[in-house]
């Protein structure tokens, strides 16, 4: 490989954390081929495809053109999450600082979704398992209901998440129905079987300071100071602060909310290097325009 190839694989490989999206974390995943060839597209369809809706009242049943007109802000969860001993998955309650409210997850890989989402989808809104949909195959019918919908302010997902080796034949049908939904209603779909490396072990570190922060010492305009101009080592940022060691928190929710940025595809550390985000005479944070 030439040096200029290693050059750009090196770049290619950056993920800023003050721009990058649910596609920059997660690992890559394509629903193959021969899954999709097992749908019923055929003229009609999305009239045939069927979802249903969970309400305080009673379910509603929208075929797949229509779903515009669900009831996407009162939807419950389809299923029912259950807490028993020795059950063999790990359910759950995670806080969205995003939409400031409680979310239901039923496996620690889920959970580790909507931490990212609470961070890159800019979400309004995260709905557990929207909706029961009903699909035709070429053979037969299918059943499925996603993880998750997510009412982003620049998009909106339906999520599957399932690790990469769990992942089976009727899955990958039932990831292409699903996928097929999204793309009638104007969504984006994802099947997330992993993270890319790093990035959850960053994003997880910076989550402990993402909830509101008194600042009464006024150490966020010390750091953002500190890369007035040019990027600034973590250590060497937050040392040149008044008090250095509760800088260190600071400048973690700086972090967090987009007010800083770090390539989240290295480790953090002292070492990482810090940039400042927008400002109108600063110079920002690398783009993918500038990279």
């Amino acid at each position: 490989m030439s040096a200029t190839s290693c050059t750009e694989s090196a770049v290619s490989s950056v993920i800023w954390s003050h721009q990058c999206t649910l596609d920059d974390l997660k690992a890559p995943y394509a629903v193959p081929e021969s899954a999709v060839r097992q749908l019923d597209s055929s003229t009609g369809w999305t009239r045939r495809w069927m979802t249903t809706w969970k309400t305080g009242r009673a379910n509603v049943i929208f075929p797949v053109r229509e779903l515009a007109s669900a009831p996407v802000p009162w939807s419950l969860p389809s299923r029912t999450f259950s807490w028993r001993p020795g059950q063999g998955h790990r359910p759950g309650l995670e806080c969205l600082v995003s939409t400031g409210r409680q979310h239901g997850f039923e496996s620690l890989a889920e959970r580790r979704l909507l931490l990212a989402l609470d961070f890159a989808g800019r979400v309004g809104e995260v709905l557990s398992q929207p909706f029961r949909l009903q699909f035709t195959l070429t053979d037969g019918a299918g059943e499925h209901t996603p993880d998750y919908l997510a009412l982003g302010h620049e998009a909106v997902w339906l999520v599957d998440v399932r690790p990469a080796a769990r992942i089976k034949p009727e899955d990958e049908v039932r990831f292409a129905a699903a996928a097929q939904v999204a793309a009638s209603a104007g969504w984006r779909y994802a099947v997330v079987t992993g993270w890319r490396r790093q990035v959850m072990t960053g994003i997880d570190t910076l989550s402990a300071r993402r909830r509101s922060m008194a600042d009464r010492l006024g150490l966020r305009q010390q750091l953002l100071g500190g890369v007035h101009g040019q990027p600034r080592r973590f250590g060497d940022l937050v040392a040149n602060t008044s008090l250095p060691q509760v800088a260190r928190t600071q400048a973690i929710h700086l972090l967090w909310h987009r007010r800083l940025a770090m390539d989240l595809a290295q480790p953090f550390k002292d070492a990482t290097w810090i940039y400042r985000v927008g400002g109108r005479d600063d110079r920002e944070a690398p783009t993918a325009a500038n990279r």
